[in-house]
């Protein structure tokens, strides 16, 4: 049994009889929630979803024995911020973040209140933890991606389009700037040899995707990572169509929603794994007691139909390496 699937098992089992006595005393938990999506992305609707049907699953009944104490704050940071000791100062026992920004915002705000993350990247390069095994702090959680992953993402895209000698990597300037780099000079190393020069492209409005995709489709040897955090996928999905620009994204979701192809775990499962450190929190394990965890599996996703359209031929021995290939 994975580890992860042993700590969900673990927590399930622990915490129904803790989630009933709470039912029945009528003793009302409180977290509180920091997203850094406006409260209109529906992509963002079905995180939230899934973390409150995690913690549902887990004997936390909004309403009943539950209070979330929810904000929307967007992009902005300093929107981040405020919103951040607003919910310090309501006194939740718990607070789930969703990105580096908002983790600092919450850690920032406070240095008691326990803190669980969901879908950063790297969190001890960018200074929310300085130990994952045992954090020494009030922060814990689930990464979703690594800095390492810039060069597999490299690697496969490279393989799967042999021309391809450029590539840009897309990032949100607000959400993605703290990490952006790192995932920078990764690519650039994985380049190097394979002859392939990495380059990045901040946007943060969906008038800025066009020219960035345009300039990739001349000469026809570029390509695009798109980063995670990002904005506007469904413009970037549209926009690397009509300039017949391969890319590869972070999660399968965008394959199936027409991109070329993905390397990454379900966008979803850090929700899940969230709501479970949360109900453990709420049963008084410590926070140093909760590693900072990462996704054990990664799969490959092809779309066939999207490569036909842009007029890329994948090699044969690149699509059996994949683990769904959408034709």
């Amino acid at each position: 049994m994975r580890r992860r699937d042993f700590i969900t098992l673990l927590g399930a089992a622990a915490t129904r009889p803790l989630a009933a006595r709470a039912q029945q005393d009528g003793r009302m938990r409180r977290v509180g929630v920091l997203f850094s999506y406006p409260q209109t992305d529906q992509e963002a609707q079905a995180r939230f979803e899934t973390f409150r049907a995690g913690l549902a699953d887990l004997g936390w009944i909004e309403g009943r024995n539950l209070r979330l104490d929810m904000r929307w704050a967007g992009p902005d940071s300093e929107r981040q911020r405020a919103d951040a000791r607003e919910l310090v100062a309501s006194a939740p026992e718990v607070i789930l973040t969703i990105s580096t920004t908002t983790t600092q915002a919450a850690r920032d705000a406070t240095r008691s209140i326990p803190i669980v993350f969901v879908s950063l990247s790297d969190p001890v390069a960018t200074g929310v933890v300085a130990n994952q095994a045992r954090p020494e702090a009030n922060v814990t959680g689930f990464m979703s991606y690594e800095y390492s992953l810039a060069g597999k993402w490299l690697g496969l895209i490279k393989d799967a389009v042999p021309r391809l000698g450029r590539v840009t990597l897309l990032f949100h300037r607000e959400v993605a700037a703290p990490y952006a780099s790192y995932y920078l000079r990764t690519a650039q190393a994985a380049g190097e040899p394979l002859g392939v020069k990495a380059t990045a492209a901040g946007l943060i409005d969906a008038a800025e995707i066009e020219p960035v995709i345009a300039a990739m489709a001349r000469p026809d040897d570029g390509g695009l990572m798109v980063l995670p955090g990002i904005r506007d996928i469904p413009a970037i999905i549209a926009l690397a169509a009509r300039y017949r620009v391969p890319a590869i994204y972070s999660a399968r979701v965008y394959v199936a929603n027409g991109g070329l192809m993905s390397y990454g775990g379900d966008v979803l499962q850090p929700y899940r794994d969230g709501a479970t450190y949360v109900d453990r929190i709420l049963r008084g394990v410590r926070v140093s007691e909760l590693p900072v965890q990462f996704p054990t599996k990664f799969d490959l996703v092809v779309n066939l139909r999207t490569a036909k359209a842009i007029g890329l031929t994948i090699p044969e021995s690149f699509l059996v390496r994949a683990d769904e290939v959408l034709e």
